[in-house]
């Protein structure tokens, strides 16, 4: 049998803070009356599958000002949507398969850490083999990238190259392109967030068929 055993007074008064924070959370469900929570009880219909960064500072329905039951989410270190990664198509298939999301969003930040990282040559453990993903993009921009002299903008703009990779990379997947060769209500679309601000920024990313993937990224 498992017990509770925390000593530390600091991580005990943090872990109650999150029973008090859920508490207050309980008292605005049990004051809504819409129904909305006894049906979300019953099961989830979402149209948005988000594929975002881990990172705290942007959470998926906070941003887009959704309430539960309308986001479909996944997230990764620096929004990384990876061929061989099947917890990420795992999600994609059951949020296109069985869900029927309409719109697929990969969503970067800007200011993103796994990217900053990724650009400063360093070594941080498990995670620099995770950010060899990020040094691809860059290798397939490099000279856009270096030409670029201020620090932070060359974040930022290896950042919105990443997101436009990461959508190219899932309209290379089987799973989307044959959702679209049975519907033609399947959008992914590519965006960044300002954090300073909380804004959405469209970046004229979008895919609704194979059509412009390439000979070799279409299946026949």
């Amino acid at each position: 049998m498992y017990k509770k055993h925390i000593e530390n007074q600091d991580l005990q008064a943090g872990f109650e803070k999150i029973l008090e924070g859920n508490k207050a959370w309980v008292k605005l469900v049990s004051e809504d009356t819409t129904g909305r929570f006894q049906q979300l009880a019953k099961g989830q219909s979402p149209e948005i599958l988000w594929i975002g960064c881990a990172d705290s500072r942007v959470p998926a329905n906070q941003i887009t000002n959704t309430l539960p039951g309308e986001v479909f989410v996944h997230r990764n270190i620096a929004n990384l949507c990876v061929h061989s990664d099947m917890n990420m198509l795992s999600v994609l298939d059951y949020a296109v398969n069985v869900l029927k999301v309409k719109h697929v969003i990969v969503a970067g930040h800007y200011g993103c850490g796994g990217v900053a990282a990724a650009l400063s040559r360093k070594q941080y453990g498990l995670i620099d083999n995770w950010l060899g993903h990020i040094k691809d993009v860059y290798r397939f921009h490099s000279e856009e990238i270096d030409a670029i002299e201020n620090e932070e903008q060359k974040v930022n703009r290896l950042v919105e190259l990443n997101v436009a990779e990461q959508v190219s990379n899932l309209c290379a997947t089987s799973i989307i392109q044959n959702a679209w060769k049975e519907r033609d209500d399947l959008a992914v679309h590519g965006v960044v967030i300002d954090i300073a601000t909380g804004q959405i920024i469209d970046l004229d990313i979008t895919f609704t068929d194979s059509e412009g993937l390439g000979k070799v990224l279409a299946f026949a």
